[in-house]
């Protein structure tokens, strides 16, 4: 198996179930995958973060945002994994709700770069954009709205 094989067979199964916890208004799985090493970066696609703190607060205000997921799919179009390092470029289809709406469906580029530490993948970056979607500006408007 070779080591990009290794990482993805180590790393989508938590990812998977971060990202539906997080859609189902639970941001602990997704907290728990990233790291506590700086640099730490998230280009969402609502906002803009940089260090671990700035991250957090906004994956527990996602947290706050999201219930009830009905559908999360992850399509990887590449991924590449080398010593401490492996990224994973993805299309992300979600449906869910946002504020008790009923659930809507879109999908986000991403990519994600991941470091091992302690023998574990930890998200060191997320960049995901929306897909021009009236929910991911929706969502845009509500996260910059928290940071008042």
């Amino acid at each position: 198996m070779s080591e990009t094989e290794k990482f993805l067979v180590a790393t989508m199964p938590r990812l998977t179930e971060a990202e539906i916890a997080i859609h189902n208004g639970d941001a602990g799985p997704r907290i728990a995958m990233w790291s506590r090493n700086e640099p730490v970066t998230l280009f969402g696609a609502a906002v803009t973060r940089t260090g671990w703190a700035e991250a957090r607060r906004t994956f527990d205000s996602l947290g706050s945002l999201f219930s009830d997921c009905t559908g999360y799919e992850i399509d990887v179009v590449a991924a590449g994994a080398s010593g401490d390092l492996a990224y994973l470029v993805a299309f992300e289809h979600t449906t869910a709700s946002v504020n008790g709406a009923p659930p809507e469906s879109y999908t986000l580029r991403v990519t994600t770069v991941f470091r091992r530490e302690d023998g574990e993948w930890r998200v060191a970056h997320r960049h995901g954009d929306s897909l021009n979607s009236r929910f991911g500006t929706g969502l845009a408007e509500q996260l910059q709205a928290s940071d008042r």
